[in-house]
């Protein structure tokens, strides 16, 4: 699952969790035109040819990297955040050197899996300071139980957590409004841009850029580091320093580690938030408190993910308001920080608006059905009254409740439910012009608009009617059918939670109430018999980011009983056994509940997508015998699943092709080339039409198919290749085409565009 601290899950707002294996919901990135866009100017300076060379093809330019090749380290050295490379190229003099890098891009591969673990291509960086900017995540999480640091597996040194929040801060500040991978950009010290080559025609220009770039600048002077204590390094923002004191707090006696933890709280000039996080979750309960008062005293951005993650754990209300404070210090500069303060004071105000202990839910669903009934069965009278007495705006009001307590009605055919979902809309709007007014009025239009599809006049209305009263009525006095209750309640959490990441964007205050309004609207939807998956979703979402990970753990395992069949469920189930268990623990959870006697034929279907969700993490980490045996349990799956449900065959033949694909991929980078080509002849008949779509890696088996060409060509094997051949040609031509966003882009640069080279 990708990593969502509560910040950047407030960033998103809303938006779903996703499968780690998945990009990164920036801006979308798309493959180099075929033939296509020009170097840029800084390519051409430093030699790049116009087009690929005579005779040559882009796989024979940019080989994918072996098993063996991914299996090395990553060589260069990068920084952890541009901010550490900023501070330190001004320390230094030394130029940045920024890397940008995708998944699945072909030249991007190539350096990802190549250039950047060969000694001599490493060497050349040298003289730079290095970040690597990227917006794909390769591992579920970023830290252990513990505070450990988990590295990125395809480049080392940093996480990707760290390679994803330095993409996203050098777009806005160098990428011109498009993202191209690779790309490399240098920058003075200073931060200024120098050069920025991309979309060269072949490797060595971006090597020969390495060096005549760095001959501009001074030469890079080795830091003294014999000699000077550990706890005067907690000054340096350099990765070469951090990573020694980490490790000098790992390795040392409590009196080392409790002289490092109080290094920092002197040197206010660099946060060295990995070495407090190691003490933050560590077992020592004395250094976790000394750490909590130096991360207090914290004067850089990075420190605000820290304390959002320590608020999230139990802690003495003193240190709990220490903390809180400190982001609001904090929101003076970072605008994170003031939402984060903002969220925590919140958490601890009830909603004016929703009394949860009060404003009880339907016993059950027959009960709520009941009253939904009681209201529709009067649409007859209702319309009899109306139509003599038009200007009557309270007998309209009660015609539309019935219109759309009717709408609702278990069975009803979906047609006349959208019709009756009209009828209600324009006879509340003709109470309204008539004077009707009030909770009853705006929960009949929001519940309306939210049935046909209006959502920004839904979210308004939803809004109007939980601050107008709707779950504040008096004793006695009539409130809303439960279905009006559960739709409104959705719409206002929604409304309150779109409302503060607007605040966010525009780095705007925004009121401690609506996180109690929210909160409030989800605990009672939760527990509403007439809750949809997607409620209950939403809630789970909420709490996850709230940091309360048990209670949205609790929230997800009830949904998934009442749901058993939600793919929106088993998205968050995948996310939270990925971060818990790994892709091992994945696939053992499936396993065991395929055992279940209750267990229903979609959970299969789940079970053979997770199986692929974990192949793909296992091979991220060079696990391929893993990852094959993963494959296998998959296509296993989709059989059975294809045998019990026929009518889900061609999902399943698609899902099938796309793991013969892997398998495929696995086998190529083995060198295995007779398997690789009998597996990717074995994808394209299983499902012509998945040729061209990408697999949780970014490659598409159109992808490998070129790979395994050019090393057939290479190694004149004339029977597979002739075969491979065959089969491609078979495939309709609009799957070799470039999607049409590269189309129309042309020979000219363009917004939004992959394949840098």
């Amino acid at each position: 699952m990708t990593i969502l601290t509560p910040l950047l899950v407030l960033a998103l707002a809303s938006a779903s969790l996703q499968d780690s294996s998945s990009a990164s919901s920036t801006a979308p990135q798309q493959q180099r035109p075929s033939g296509g866009a020009a170097p840029s100017k800084d390519a051409f300076k430093f030699g790049s040819p116009p087009q690929l060379g005579d005779g040559l093809t882009e796989p024979m330019m940019w080989p994918a990297a072996t098993a063996e090749g991914w299996a090395k380290p990553v060589l260069v050295t990068w920084q952890r955040s541009f901010d550490d490379a900023l501070a330190l190229a001004k320390q230094t003099g030394q130029p940045i050197m920024v890397a940008v890098n995708m998944d699945g891009e072909i030249a991007s591969e190539h350096f990802a899996g190549i250039k950047y673990r060969d000694p001599e291509a490493a060497k050349l960086l040298q003289p730079y300071i290095c970040v690597i900017a990227s917006v794909y995540r390769h591992t579920p999480r970023d830290y252990d139980e513990l505070g450990a640091r988990v590295e990125c597996p395809r480049f080392g040194t940093v996480t990707c957590g760290e390679h994803i929040v330095c993409e996203t801060e050098l777009y806005a500040k160098y990428f011109e409004g498009f993202r191209v991978s690779p790309r490399h950009i240098v920058l003075e010290p200073s931060g200024k841009e120098r050069y920025d080559v991309y979309y060269s025609w072949d490797t060595q220009t971006v090597l020969t850029t390495y060096v005549e770039a760095a001959k501009e600048f001074p030469p890079k002077k080795e830091r003294v580091r014999d000699g000077v204590p550990m706890t005067e390094r907690v000054a340096s923002p350099d990765i070469v320093d951090r990573l020694a004191i980490e490790q000098a707090y790992r390795a040392g006696t409590p009196k080392v580690r409790r002289e490092l933890i109080e290094a920092t709280m002197k040197t206010r000039e660099v946060d060295q938030v990995e070495l407090l996080r190691l003490a933050l979750f560590g077992l020592d309960t004395d250094l976790a408190k000394l750490a909590r008062q130096s991360l207090a005293q914290a004067q850089t951005e990075p420190a605000v993910d820290l304390i959002a993650e320590v608020l999230k754990t139990a802690l003495p209300a003193d240190e709990r308001e220490m903390l809180v404070s400190a982001a609001e210090r904090l929101g003076e500069k970072f605008p994170r920080a003031k939402t984060l303060a903002t969220l925590h004071r919140g958490l601890a105000l009830g909603s004016k608006h929703i009394d949860i202990a009060r404003n009880g839910v339907a016993t059950d669903e027959y009960e709520a059905t009941n009253r939904l009934r009681a209201v529709s069965q009067r649409v007859e009278e209702l319309s009899s009254e109306v139509e003599g007495k038009r200007a009557d705006a309270s007998a309209q009001l009660a015609l539309a409740e019935s219109f759309l307590a009717r709408s609702a009605e278990p069975g009803q055919d979906r047609r006349f439910a959208e019709l009756l979902a009209l009828d209600a809309r324009r006879t509340a709007l003709d109470a309204e012009r008539a004077g009707a007014k009030g909770w009853r009025l705006d929960a009949t239009l929001a519940a309306a608009a939210d049935r046909l599809g209006e959502r920004d006049t839904a979210l308004d209305r939803a809004v109007a009617a939980v601050e107008g009263g709707m779950l504040t009525t008096p004793a006695g006095e009539a409130g809303p059918t439960e279905d009006v209750k559960v739709r409104v309640l959705a719409m206002f959490a929604l409304s309150r939670q779109l409302a503060i990441r607007k605040a966010y964007r525009e780095r705007t205050q925004w009121p401690p109430e609506w996180m109690a309004d929210v909160n409030a609207a989800y605990a009672t939807l939760a527990e509403h018999p007439l809750a949809t998956d997607e409620n209950l979703v939403s809630y789970h979402d909420f709490l996850r980011w709230l940091g309360a990970s048990p209670r949205a753990n609790s929230v997800l395992d009830g949904a998934l009983a009442r749901f058993p069949d939600s793919p929106l469920l088993h998205d968050r189930l995948r996310s939270r056994l990925l971060w818990e268990k790994g892709p091992t623990g994945l696939l053992s959870y499936y396993d065991e509940l395929l055992a279940k006697p209750e267990a229903t034929p979609q959970v299969r279907w789940f079970a053979g997508y997770a199986a692929l969700v974990a192949a793909e993490h296992f091979r991220r980490r060079t696990r391929f015998d893993d990852a094959l045996g993963a494959y296998d349990a998959g296509l296993a799956h989709y059989a059975r699943y294809e045998a019990d449900v026929p009518t889900g065959a061609d999902l399943c033949h698609h899902f099938g092709a796309i793991a013969l694909a892997g398998k495929a991929r696995v086998a190529l980078e083995r060198g295995e080339l007779d398997r690789s080509t009998e597996l990717l002849l074995a994808c394209f008949a299983r499902r012509p039409d998945s040729a061209a779509t990408p697999d949780g890696l970014n490659l598409t088996p159109l992808d490998t198919a070129r790979m395994l060409e050019a090393k057939l060509v290479e190694k004149q094997s004339n029977a597979e290749l002739e075969a491979l051949r065959a089969a491609l040609a078979k495939l309709d031509p609009k799957l070799l085409e470039p999607p049409p966003s590269e189309q129309r882009l042309g020979p000219a640069r363009g917004p939004g565009v992959r394949g840098g080279r």
